[in-house]
């Protein structure tokens, strides 16, 4: 009778864990591009196999100083408990495979050119075959999406399954409004959000690849982007926005992913960048929006930028009206890829006040830089590009690192550097900074005393820094 009641109460614990999992996956619409390099499914354990539509998106790969576009392959589904993804690589044998970023530890077992992995939370992913990163899968493993559109619903604007073109190119969502992009859906033009309030953009769809800044959010307020894939998706002028599970990939010139211009109040969640410029920005006065920065925050994702930096705060501000940029946070984030030629545009970690702008307050905390193939770890500058500034920065202060890792060899020489005695970089603290394995802190043993301790870190340290602390 006891063997028989521990049988039950097993069975009902099993029972009970394969009744979390659940599984959501969208056809591609007929005439959507595609890609045949892969072919990925994805299943329930012990379930049966569901085809995952393969799309075509594109990247840019810098070869010396010339831009080229390559195709690469986007897939996503939703679910939630544990599923199992097969990845077939159509153009032969896998050799080697990795799947990023590798802070998740995901190792896949390979088998000929097919190779299998488990997954237990939702996760935005690289999945690399023999060493190809420009022709790889970005495979993005969605929660299960909570809204269920109630198409009667006035306040909708639905879009379901299908190719949807829309008239002049772009949508104007007006306030009180929820647009929804259902999976499956791709809309040919501009979701833009213009002077409006308490509006939303949701869904698992896609603006097509071929819509530059896919999403436009202007002078507006309590606005929310979830969900969907786009290539770019600004905001301008805006308080009180929320951009979370949003994936963009660009691939032209400019395509910088998320810009914040002279907006307060933003919060990044779950987003995955990878960008053909800069993948998130801050900047003040800019492209018609006026004003400083305060409040933005960026946390739980992926930076990837095949061009220009990861993130950089800064540049752009009003010299006439000088501008703040402050109160700015990025937490538990993954760099997997930073290529920059030019030493101007360099910095994973990058602050570059310019125009003006005081730059004060900001947090970088458990980041997880991987070997990028050229450019800087970080670089903090009060400086002046006459390319793009009307005068320099006034001044960085109040800067801290917090458990930042790289592994890798490719970083060049970091840089902090003031302009001058009235514009400072100031008060900058590096705490639990590991660089390949080594903590660097003022008091390292291996520290010769006549080094400064940024020589460990392969920082530059120049005129016009003060307070620069390396603890544990």
């Amino acid at each position: 009778m006891r063997t028989i009641t521990i049988l039950s109460a097993l069975f009902l614990l099993l029972n009970s864990a394969y009744s979390n999992n659940k599984l959501v996956v969208y056809p591609a619409p007929e005439g959507a591009p595609l890609n045949s390099d892969f072919t990925v499914k994805v299943r329930i354990p012990g379930e049966e196999w569901n085809d995952l539509a393969e799309y075509l998106v594109k990247v840019d790969e810098v070869r010396g100083t010339k831009h080229v576009i390559e195709n690469s392959s986007m897939s996503y589904f939703d679910f939630s408990g544990e599923v199992e993804v097969s990845v077939t690589s159509n153009k032969g044998a896998i050799q080697t495979a990795r799947i990023r970023p590798l802070s998740y530890g995901i190792s896949p077992e390979i088998k000929g050119n097919t190779l299998s992995f488990k997954l237990s939370q939702p996760r935005n992913l690289s999945v690399e075959v023999n060493g190809d990163i420009f022709h790889n899968l970005q495979l993005f493993a969605n929660p299960i999406d909570e809204f269920i559109p109630d198409k009667k619903d006035t306040s909708l604007i639905y879009f379901g399954p299908g190719i949807h073109k829309l008239e002049n190119g772009k949508i104007n969502v007006p306030s009180g409004k929820t647009v929804y992009l259902a999976g499956g859906a791709i809309l040919m033009g501009q979701v833009l959000f213009e002077g409006v309030n308490n509006a939303k953009l949701l869904g698992r769809g896609m603006i097509d690849h071929s819509v530059k800044m896919g999403v436009m959010i202007a002078n507006s307020k309590n606005i929310t982007v979830e969900g969907i894939f786009c290539t770019q998706c600004a905001t301008g002028g805006s308080d009180s926005v929320t951009i979370r599970n949003v994936k963009s990939i660009s691939y032209y010139g400019w395509g910088d992913g998320m810009n914040v211009f002279a907006s307060n109040n933003v919060l990044f969640d779950g987003v995955f960048c990878r960008n053909s410029d800069d993948c998130t920005t801050v900047y003040a006065t800019r492209k018609g929006f006026e004003g400083g920065c305060r409040n933005i925050t960026m946390k739980n994702s992926t930076l990837w930028a095949d061009v220009a930096h990861p993130i950089l705060i800064g540049t752009h501000g009003n010299t006439p009206k000088p501008d703040v940029i402050e109160d700015i946070r990025y937490s538990n984030i993954d760099i997997l890829d930073h290529r920059e030629v030019q030493v101007d545009y360099q910095g994973c970690l990058s602050i570059n006040a310019g125009d003006n702008n005081l730059i004060r307050n900001v947090v970088f905390e458990d980041i997880r830089v991987e070997d990028f193939r050229q450019g800087q770890l970080v670089n903090l500058r009060v400086f002046y590009n006459s390319k793009y500034c009307t005068s320099p920065g006034r001044g960085i202060e109040n800067v801290l690192f917090k458990n930042i890792t790289y592994n890798g060899k490719n970083s060049e020489i970091s840089i902090i550097s003031g302009y001058n005695e009235e514009r400072k970089v100031k008060n900058v603290v590096f705490e639990n900074l590991v660089i390949n394995g080594k903590l660097i802190t003022d008091n390292m043993p291996d520290k010769p005393k006549w080094f400064r301790t940024a020589d460990m870190a392969r920082i530059l340290v120049g005129e016009h820094v003060e307070g620069i602390v390396f603890k544990k």
